[in-house]
């Protein structure tokens, strides 16, 4: 795996298939294909396969687990949701089968729109630690895009929709449609080749004790994030 910085410098070891970046699996391989349609540049591909990880994939951090097989973008796909870590492999796992170099990165934002179920579950906490994105290689140069929030979701919490144009980067607004504060990033770990789950675990085993606990024996079922919306 190859862990930079910041922005990868290089394709070589961003467009093979990974552990959990499976695109050579038959369900990334017809989500990818559904998704891109007959576009015909990797710009109008990474734009459409965007929207389709946001919007088809629902957005729900009310059920993580750590077993490994719940990350390839194969079981994201069958589920049906997951949250921004597994939303962003599953959108670098797709670019990659339509031959856009991608990776996945790892950041710390402050999520001022919790809901008080999960915030409960973290401890307290309003750092999301390892919020996940993904960058991928268009037009010579590399764009980030975070594919978490679905449309319905940002409907019913008042939040704009996070939109990608394929040349600037996607990322979480700072202000929700009211004005308030939504998001801000404090700090970003750079890219990986691949998903760093071994990172993402052990920084949840320091970060959110009480969650980690509960994560290793039951996994986190909490119902629906989307009918805790404060609106």
């Amino acid at each position: 795996m190859i862990h930079q910085s910041g922005l990868p410098q290089a394709t070589e070891g961003y467009l093979e298939p990974t552990e959990f970046l499976d695109f050579s699996h038959p369900l990334v391989r017809e989500f990818t294909a559904a998704a891109v349609g007959d576009a015909s540049t990797d710009r109008e591909r990474a734009v459409r396969l965007f929207y389709a990880v946001r919007d088809r994939i629902r957005y729900d951090p009310y059920r993580i687990s750590f077993d490994a097989i719940d990350y390839r973008a194969s079981s994201v796909i069958e589920a049906g949701h997951g949250w921004c870590v597994p939303k962003a492999a599953v959108l670098a796992a797709c670019a990659r089968a339509a031959g856009i170099a991608s990776a996945i990165g790892l950041a710390d934002v402050v999520n001022h729109l919790n809901t008080e179920k999960l915030r409960e579950r973290m401890g307290g906490v309003d750092i999301f630690y390892d919020h996940g994105y993904t960058a991928m290689l268009l037009d010579g140069h590399w764009v980030k895009a975070v594919p978490a929030f679905n449309i319905e979701l940002c409907t019913r919490f008042g939040v704009q929709p996070t939109e990608f144009d394929g040349a600037s980067d996607a990322l979480y607004q700072e202000h929700d449609a009211s004005g308030r504060l939504h998001m801000q990033y404090l700090r970003d770990h750079g890219t990986w080749s691949d998903l760093p789950l071994a990172q993402v675990v052990e920084d949840f085993r320091t970060k959110y004790p009480g969650m980690y606990d509960h994560l290793s024996v039951n996994g986190v079922e909490l119902g629906r994030f989307e009918d805790d919306a404060p609106l």
